[in-house]
């Protein structure tokens, strides 16, 4: 290998791709990003619609790895989460079921360092703070190109680019989404089904201050979000079947606000839309393996849950978080990073957590979004239970912060 080849090549340059850039970077491996979109893409803040809740764990991730400041600006504090369980029209019903539940930070103050629940960012914002670092950071990206196909020899890697370049290291990292080529060349297959469902997503600005309130309501078509973001506006994810999906997409401005200010009630006064309505398929998506000779799977292209609790891109980033120490150490060691004992390691501490936290995503979607009376009768009694002993409530807490279990030092805000 040549003294300019990478030590990694990591195909996808989206947030879970180059936080592990960046986080490799730092500790002095030579990472190589490819993407099939021109970078300026991700450089420009470009607004399509969506924004992420990243657990306080992931943003101390961030912190760690010199791209908190520049997120700063851009995170809005969850300070409480809201759940309810309700009927049709949601969120204004006037007569709204009794069983919710009810997080605050203030509980968890003296576990968290005094931080929220998590942050609501925008993602077009964090795409840009992270690829400015990918760019300060000197890491090389080439974009726009895409990988055609590869194959995993005894020693290294070789991702041939559809340009024809042929790239090689001793480790490559599929981390180009569900649809990821480098999975498919290492004939690693995936598991899941289509939940018949979309999101419906919109951001808008309110009357009245949100104080940092995440509220979550639990209707028989999906649930109805109302996230909290910076500048007095909310982002709303709003599942509804594929048809009413695609009415409401396609719908006129005043025909949307009707519907909107009806499911959405009137207790932050007017809900304004800003900008336009988007709208994404939801599907559950798993990899077999998180790992095949000289490959690592990390984001989507390991697993793809749907939207329910936010879970999907902080999951990406607790994989970048384990991933990257696994190589770390594993280089510092002296060892061979896209070795089979090596990527085990990275397999083994990911496997177990990633399986159950898809298991609990796909569950709460076809135990909430339905109206059997049977199933809210369950669910309703386990959510007064749960609101009622606060061990638990700070136990769901911590686990929705990222905090819970073998963290990554990265988690921890720990440099590597």
């Amino acid at each position: 290998m040549k003294g300019s080849d990478p030590d990694v090549i990591i195909a996808g340059a989206g947030m879970a791709g180059a936080t592990l850039a960046l986080s490799l970077s730092r500790a002095g491996l030579k990472p190589l990003l490819i993407d099939p979109a021109p970078f300026e893409t991700q450089l420009a803040p470009t607004f399509d619609g969506r924004a992420s809740a990243i657990a306080y764990a992931a943003f101390r991730q961030w912190r760690a790895i010199g791209v908190g400041e520049a997120l700063a600006p851009h995170a809005q504090r969850i300070e409480q989460i809201l759940v309810t369980d309700g009927r049709a029209p949601g969120a204004a019903t006037a007569a709204p079921l009794p069983f919710h539940l009810r997080f605050d930070s203030d509980e968890i103050a003296d576990r968290s360092d005094g931080e929220p629940l998590g942050y609501l960012l925008e993602n077009r914002q964090t795409r840009a703070a992270l690829s400015q670092a990918v760019v300060e950071a000197g890491i090389p990206v080439l974009a726009p190109a895409r990988v055609a196909s590869a194959t995993f020899g005894k020693d290294a890697a070789e991702v041939t680019l559809d340009d024809g370049r042929v790239l090689r290291a001793p480790l490559a990292i599929g981390a180009e989404g569900r649809g990821s080529v480098l999975r498919r060349a290492a004939g690693v297959g995936t598991i899941g089904w289509d939940y018949r469902q979309v999101g419906v997503v919109a951001t808008v600005r309110l009357d009245r201050p949100h104080e940092g309130v995440a509220h979550e309501y639990f209707l028989p078509g999906g649930p109805f979000a109302i996230l909290p973001l910076t500048e007095n506006r909310a982002s709303l994810v709003w599942t509804e079947s594929v048809a009413k999906g695609a009415a409401l997409k396609a719908a006129r401005p005043e025909v949307f606000h009707a519907h909107l200010m009806r499911r959405f009630g009137d207790f932050l006064g007017q809900a304004r839309l800003d900008g336009p309505v988007f709208s994404y398929p939801l599907s559950l998506q798993l990899a077999e393996r998180f790992t095949a000779p000289r490959l690592a799977l990390l984001g989507d292209a390991a697993h793809g849950v749907h939207p329910i609790a936010g879970q999907g891109l902080n999951l990406g980033l607790k994989g970048a978080a384990a991933l990257a120490e696994t190589l770390v150490d594993a280089a510092r060691l002296g060892e061979d990073i896209g070795s089979e004992a090596v990527l085990e390691r990275y397999a083994r501490w990911r496997r177990f957590d990633t399986a159950m936290l898809s298991a609990g995503m796909d569950a709460f979607v076809h135990l909430f979004s339905n109206d059997n009376p049977v199933l809210r009768l369950a669910r309703g009694v386990g959510m007064a239970a749960v609101n009622r002993i606060p061990p638990a409530r700070k136990m769901f807490m911590q686990e929705a912060g990222g905090a819970f279990g073998d963290l990554p030092r990265l988690l921890r805000g720990e440099a590597l």
